[in-house]
């Protein structure tokens, strides 16, 4: 199954897609073990006040599990329960919106070596609930560009 039919394809649109690229030298390893961590995704969402509220709420997730989140974004509170479909460590894994506020959320994670760096590539397959792709193109899809952007900068600077 491609990553768009994952994310809820139907014969009306396909959902619209973002990616974020975030480079360290740090080692893949520790950077995909770091991007699995509750915890340490918690502290990388300072301004939403999002915590985990459901299933893995500490430590580190694992293919089959979910974790429930409750934040504030885009002024708005919400949950959202995200469960780890694929898992390759330290290459890649999936997660998917189980429930949630988006008509559907796809979350694919990416882990290269790229001579001595390590690329994270965050590919994200969203649809809005509302209004489609102008709400997409317009609200989400930069919104969450930002989000990831500053999510993978603070997990480089955690590591050291």
């Amino acid at each position: 199954m491609t990553l768009a039919c994952q994310a809820g394809c139907d014969d009306e649109r396909v959902p619209s897609e973002l990616v974020v690229v975030t480079r360290t030298r740090h080692a893949v390893e520790r950077l995909f073990d770091l991007a699995l961590d509750v915890d340490a995704h918690v502290r990388s969402m300072p301004g939403s006040g999002e915590r985990a509220v459901g299933g893995v709420t500490s430590g580190r997730i694992g293919l089959g599990e979910t974790v429930t989140w409750s934040g504030r974004h885009l002024g708005v509170r919400f949950t959202m329960t995200a469960q780890v479909v694929e898992l390759e460590r330290p290459h890649r894994f999936l997660d998917v919106q189980v429930t949630g506020p988006f008509r559907s959320f796809v979350h694919e994670h990416v882990f290269e070596r790229d001579g001595e760096e390590t690329v994270m590539t965050d590919r994200i397959l969203v649809a809005s609930p509302v209004l489609g792709r102008v709400a997409e193109r317009l609200v989400l899809v930069p919104y969450l560009r930002r989000l990831i952007g500053r999510r993978g900068r603070l997990l480089v600077e955690a590591l050291g």
